[in-house]
């Protein structure tokens, strides 16, 4: 994206008509993963988010819709993003605090606070893995130059004792993440999410509490979708994961 005129945004609904996100009409566009990174975040009143990569701000903006009194900071280094997470805070009246930095590198003011919350979203894919996408904005998204442990340290580093870390990553990605984790997390669980039952999952969500003690799980599946096939144009997703995407409702994931 290199231009953020509105005839090349898109106004699109989130939450059930909740939450109006701008989004650039091509390039990276947040869909379901970012909503359901948000549900599983388990934030409550007064306490403070960290999201590293928010993008146009879906994700962190989904979880300041559902928690009233929760306040956030975003971190994204593309400018054209960095603008529309903003402006998609301000129109939305939610309490986000926008940084446009390389999360390697932050600046100051974040460097020197702590939060009771990071969440993130990191690319999918090895930065040289696959073809990169023709569009910068969205190939920097899916297939950014930052390593996945650079991700998680600059999380941790952000954290107050006893916060907690949530992502949302591909299943393939599994050992990489869990072998970024160090001694600062315990408590780590994972859940994996089938696009329907019987079928291997494809993402997964990970929570973790820094200076956690608790031994390692994995939770049973969350099934995205009902039935064994997409049988009619009507959605199916099961009841759970539609109350999060279309209610903004939590994911009970975590103890």
């Amino acid at each position: 994206m290199t231009s953020t005129s509105d005839a090349e945004l898109t106004r699109d609904a989130f939450l059930g008509g909740r939450l109006h996100l701008w989004q650039p009409r091509r390039g990276f566009r947040a869909g379901v993963d970012a909503i359901l990174l948000a549900a599983a975040v388990p934030a409550r009143a007064g306490e403070c988010v960290l999201e590293l990569g928010c993008g146009a701000g879906a994700a962190v903006l989904a979880l300041l819709a559902r928690v009233p009194g929760a306040v956030a900071t975003g971190v994204e280094v593309q400018p054209d993003y960095a603008a529309l997470a903003r402006r998609n805070a301000l129109e939305a009246r939610l309490p986000l605090d926008v940084v446009e930095a390389d999360l390697a590198r932050l600046p100051p003011a974040v460097r020197g606070r702590s939060f009771d919350h990071v969440m993130m979203n990191p690319p999918y894919f090895a930065a040289e893995t696959g073809t990169g996408s023709a569009d910068p904005g969205r190939d920097t998204a899916l297939r950014g130059d930052t390593p996945l442990p650079v991700w998680i340290d600059a999380g941790l580093r952000r954290l107050r004792p006893g916060g907690r870390l949530t992502a949302i990553q591909r299943i393939e990605r599994l050992p990489e993440m869990l072998s970024a984790l160090d001694a600062r997390i315990g408590s780590v669980a994972v859940a994996p999410l089938q696009p329907r039952a019987g079928r291997p999952p494809q993402l997964f969500l990970l929570s973790g509490k820094k200076g956690g003690r608790a031994p390692f799980r994995m939770t049973p599946p969350t099934v995205l979708h009902e039935g064994a096939r997409h049988e009619t144009d009507a959605e199916d997703y099961a009841p759970a994961v539609a109350a999060a995407l279309r209610d903004g409702a939590a994911l009970a994931l975590w103890d």
